[in-house]
């Protein structure tokens, strides 16, 4: 398999993060996916933003459950880009996309979408949480599904197994070689993140992971030349 290079919330070493903007820069910096996270608004919409509040990201204040799309629509998301919902990503890109989902409620509404609009192909689910794999899993037929983890032991292979999900996206930060060999056992793929820099992409080569998630798109390049 090629290793492949994801692009973390677009590019968001170099655009705003989670904005039309950052993911059509991704697109045409030639990553091979796009990674993107969703919440829901107060109204039910499915908006693309990594925190459960605004403040850090736009120039609002307060969670977005609390907030309708309207009200999520008037902020400045980065260099005037507004908030982005998901399915205007999937119109304004035509890259395969991993779609992060903080929960259940989530999970259904992405499934809602994905269903409606046959995105087993080109969606797959990343979550840090097992029962909203579990969940979209249930409600997709056929949906790929990745676990996440930033503070793991041997165990989340065991978890990944569980919930049926066949990538695990690791903080490379802490991983082993051990955590590697169990997943390779339980034939699961590997995506290290966040890899930004040469020593970390020769870390996740020299393990010999599938692929990096990106702030940059230089590590696109970079990293066919490395082993």
């Amino acid at each position: 398999m090629n290793f492949l290079t994801i692009g973390h919330r677009g590019i968001m070493g170099v655009e705003p993060e989670n904005t039309l903007r950052s993911f059509t820069a991704a697109q045409q910096a030639g990553l091979d996916l796009i990674e993107l996270d969703l919440h829901l608004s107060k109204d039910g919409a499915l908006v693309v933003m990594h925190d459960a509040d605004v403040d850090r990201t736009t120039d609002g204040s307060g969670p977005i459950a609390e907030k309708t799309l309207a009200e999520l629509r008037v902020l400045d998301a980065g260099r005037g880009e507004r908030v982005p919902v998901f399915e205007e990503v999937l119109d304004a890109v035509t890259a395969p996309l991993q779609a992060e989902i903080k929960d259940v409620a989530a999970a259904r509404a992405l499934a809602e979408v994905m269903n409606r609009r046959d995105l087993v192909g080109r969606v797959e689910v990343l979550s840090f949480h097992d029962e909203a794999i579990a969940e979209i899993a249930r409600l997709v037929p056929g949906v790929r599904t990745a676990l996440v983890a930033s503070r793991y032991g041997i165990d989340v292979v065991e978890r990944a197994t569980a919930v049926g999900a066949t990538t695990l996206v690791l903080n490379i930060r802490r991983l082993t070689l051990e955590v590697v060999e169990r997943a390779r056992k339980a034939d699961l793929r590997i995506i290290g993140w966040v890899v930004n820099t040469q020593d970390h992409l020769r870390l996740v080569r020299a393990l010999e992971l599938d692929g990096a998630t990106t702030d940059y798109p230089e590590i696109k390049r970079t990293g066919r030349f490395t082993a």
